[in-house]
């Protein structure tokens, strides 16, 4: 089965629950349309922001069904859920969501700033799996249900 997009949230400032939508626009170099860091109302705006953060559908399944700890509605605070592809080989990897270009940029390990937000235990639960960062280089829409391709498949630098 190829990689492709399950779920799509954004919040619109910080501390507010995060909304599934079912498109989304990206902005280069600007994050998505709608979210909190492209509007730059996020909690870590200018001090630690990703643009678009990813995270494994598949790793959220497997937090869900071992601990019960409520991931599948946004609670996780990723904006991009993916299916089908580890989520962490996209590192230093130029990728494409139908044709929006990003970048893999860093890690996105969960902070305790999330659990104030959701439940305890769920920084525990993000430990191992809470995602990437990703800088998107074209613009474009990203959809529920659009692939996920990688462009190059050997790390080069990333612009963040």
């Amino acid at each position: 089965m190829p990689a492709f997009v399950e779920a799509i949230f954004i919040a619109a400032k910080g501390a507010l629950p995060m909304q599934l939508v079912d498109c989304v626009d990206a902005v280069q170099h600007g994050g998505l349309c709608g979210d909190r860091y492209h509007m730059r109302t996020g909690y870590w705006t200018n001090v630690d922001e990703c643009e678009v953060t990813l995270i494994n559908a598949e790793d959220l399944d497997r937090i869900h069904e071992e601990t019960g700890i409520a991931v599948q509605n946004g609670e996780h605070r990723r904006n991009l859920v993916v299916r089908g592809i580890d989520v962490d080989t996209l590192l230093g990897m130029r990728f494409q969501i139908n044709g929006v270009v990003m970048a893999g940029v860093r890690p996105r390990p969960p902070c305790g700033y999330i659990q104030k937000l959701t439940e305890p235990g769920m920084t525990k639960a993000l430990a191992r799996c809470g995602g990437i960062c990703a800088s998107v280089i074209e613009a474009g829409v990203i959809k529920v249900g659009d692939p996920v391709e990688v462009l190059l498949h050997e790390p080069e630098p990333v612009d963040s």
